[in-house]
């Protein structure tokens, strides 16, 4: 595991992570500050804890977002290989008769 510290809202935050995710969690981690200033500015009046739950909620809703397509894709692929496996079938059959 590797100590890294990453900001977020200007708080410096000490993680550990395994070093071939030292990069990624860096990245994750300034797309959350970039989501909590963009908030930040819009809710100016707003505790930073609400703006904080109302960018946490916007980055599940795109997480959620993508998971549902991603399942959409993952079904449409399902029915065109079972649509493929038929049709090799039916061809099989075919030339052995």
């Amino acid at each position: 595991m590797q100590s890294i510290k990453v900001t977020i809202m200007g708080k410096q935050i000490p993680l550990k992570v395994s070093e071939d995710e030292v990069d990624n969690m860096q990245r994750i981690a300034r797309f959350v500050d970039e989501k909590f200033r963009v908030y930040r500015n819009e809710l100016s009046n707003q505790p930073d804890s609400t703006v904080m739950i109302l960018a946490s909620l916007s980055i599940a809703e795109e997480l959620f977002e993508i998971r549902s397509r991603l399942q959409h894709i993952e079904n449409n692929e399902a029915e065109l290989m079972d649509q493929v496996n038929f049709e090799i079938e039916k061809l099989l059959k075919d030339i052995n008769s």
